[in-house]
């Protein structure tokens, strides 16, 4: 069995988002799987067409899901069809939500649902490096603390697992009906990145 102690650390950096993901779903109910299916490929390629009119390039749009499913509400034969098509809209310009939900409103009507949104850190390396340097060292205080408390001298590095988290704000799914107001403003906030270190030191 190992001698020595065993401590976690945990070192959280914030730091500023520089993508923007929206999930706009396009659904629509009908009495068959066809017409359900024709009407949201028609409204989908609609909205799509809508987004690159406001500049958002192919790239940068993705199906992120698709679905079709009967609606049974109780015992009916002739449930309704639903099909839907999400969408995923990946951007650098975090003010352009307010314009890209109008627009996509505009080419989908009722049809359309906003699954969620969520600010993002493109390139998180030099802030992973930053939350590992102080887990690391709040890790080894808490291992000399033990260590002084039980008598030892703490020894040699013998063993390291680590766990990462990303906390990104992310919005809740609603429903929209009707024209939005293009002057919705949504604020970033800092996006905080944690690393959680297990580190065994060994007795010198």
């Amino acid at each position: 069995m190992d001698t020595g102690v065993n401590v976690v650390g945990s070192g959280q950096v914030t730091g500023a988002p520089d993508l923007l993901r929206i999930s706009f779903g396009v659904e629509h109910g009908a009495p068959d799987v066809a017409s359900a299916v024709a009407r949201v490929g028609e409204r989908t390629d609609a909205v799509i067409a809508a987004l690159r009119g406001q500049g958002v390039e192919q790239s940068q749009l993705g199906t992120s899901a698709v679905s079709v499913y009967q609606e049974f509400k109780g015992m009916e034969a002739d449930a309704p069809y639903r099909a839907s098509h999400t969408i995923t809209v990946v951007t650098k310009d975090l003010t352009g939500f307010g314009r890209l939900l109008n627009a996509a409103v505009d080419a989908a009507g009722n049809n359309l649902a906003l699954h969620g949104l969520e600010f993002d850190i493109e390139d998180k390396a030099e802030l992973l490096t930053r939350a590992r340097e102080l887990a690391f060292g709040q890790a080894k205080a808490k291992a000399e603390h033990l260590a002084a408390l039980a008598g030892f001298s703490l020894g040699s590095v013998s063993a390291i697992a680590e766990t990462q988290a990303h906390a990104p704000w992310v919005s809740q799914s609603v429903s929209l009906g009707g024209k939005q107001d293009a002057g919705v403003n949504i604020v970033p906030g800092g996006q905080e990145v944690q690393v959680s270190l297990q580190v065994q030191f060994a007795w010198a």
